[in-house]
């Protein structure tokens, strides 16, 4: 698949992504977080095993990648996911979201420490512009940044997890392919924070009973679209491209959860979220090497000319 699929790819994820946050934040609002983020991943991941099988994709680990297994599986699922809940009890939407677009600079730093692998002043650039749009964004919907607190750290180990996981997975990319790695990923994953949901929610499964019939139709969008083929896609995405090319995207689901919110929780959009909107997708086009690319195109046909 070429860089241009890819790109495409990953927006259409983010376009999914940022679409499931309004609908993650209507699930929660009738049901324990924790028990149901449980349930939707683990409904993913049945999701993913069932489209692997199809594809002739399906196949144990190796001794070797159970590392890869058991490390995606506490850092992406259940450190990710436990972390992001708890910090949103605590701290306010705008921490949250000016900590959260701080993951595609953490990836470029993991990447320089993990692989020696330095980005380009043009990519260092984007990731910089797009961190702006996305500060820039959340402060303009929030009147600006409150007082630091625990649950700013609790969203900072979160999208450190998250980072972490993306090394994770574009390591394993090389023996294993990253579709079926995050099957198991979710699989796993799910069964702990559904242990851990029965201890710190014990009314959580009672909750789902009593959820309205229309949640369901929200929680299989979500399992289905954001989840099982969201993470499948990125994660492949990922071993195409790499961890840090494959990350400048997320700043684009802060654009794609701001449309979402106002469509379908009916959320104010003020003139300067679309100042961030400039910023980010510079930061996109800059930071994930589509301009580099051009530019490398124009210079080659230039010399052919």
């Amino acid at each position: 698949m070429s860089f241009l699929k890819i790109y495409i790819l990953l927006t259409g994820i983010m376009i999914t992504w940022g679409l499931n946050v309004s609908v993650i934040k209507i699930l929660v609002a009738h049901t324990q977080p924790v028990t149901i983020t449980s349930m939707r991943i683990f409904t993913a991941s049945l999701i993913v095993i069932i489209i692997l099988f199809f594809f002739g994709l399906i196949r144990l680990p190796k001794k070797s990648e159970l590392f890869y297994v058991f490390g995606g599986a506490l850092l992406s699922v259940v450190f990710h996911h436990y972390f992001l809940a708890e910090g949103l009890t605590k701290t306010s939407a705008s921490n949250a979201g000016l900590i959260l677009g701080m993951g595609p600079i953490l990836t470029v730093i993991l990447t320089m420490i993990f692989f020696r692998k330095k980005p380009t002043l043009i990519k260092l650039l984007g990731f910089i512009c797009g961190s702006l749009g996305v500060s820039f964004t959340v402060m303009a919907g929030s009147g600006g940044i409150h007082s630091i607190n625990l649950g700013d750290v609790d969203i900072l180990l979160s999208i450190l997890s998250q980072a972490l996981s993306f090394i994770l997975i574009n390591k394993a990319s090389k023996t294993m392919d990253p579709r079926l790695l995050t099957g198991y990923m979710m699989l796993i994953g799910s069964f702990i924070l559904f242990a851990i949901s029965l201890w710190k929610e014990p009314e959580g499964l009672s909750s789902l009973a009593t959820a309205p019939p229309s949640i369901w139709g929200a929680f299989f969008f979500s399992a289905i679209f954001a989840t099982a083929i969201g993470h499948m896609s990125y994660n492949y995405a990922i071993g195409k491209v790499g961890a840090a090319e494959s990350s400048i995207f997320l700043n684009l689901n802060t654009l794609f959860s701001l449309l979402g919110a106002a469509f379908f929780l009916n959320e104010a959009l003020v003139p300067a979220h679309f100042i961030g909107l400039i910023f980010i997708v510079s930061g996109v086009l800059l930071g994930s090497g589509a301009i580099e690319i051009w530019i490398l195109q124009r210079k080659n046909k230039r010399l052919s000319a």
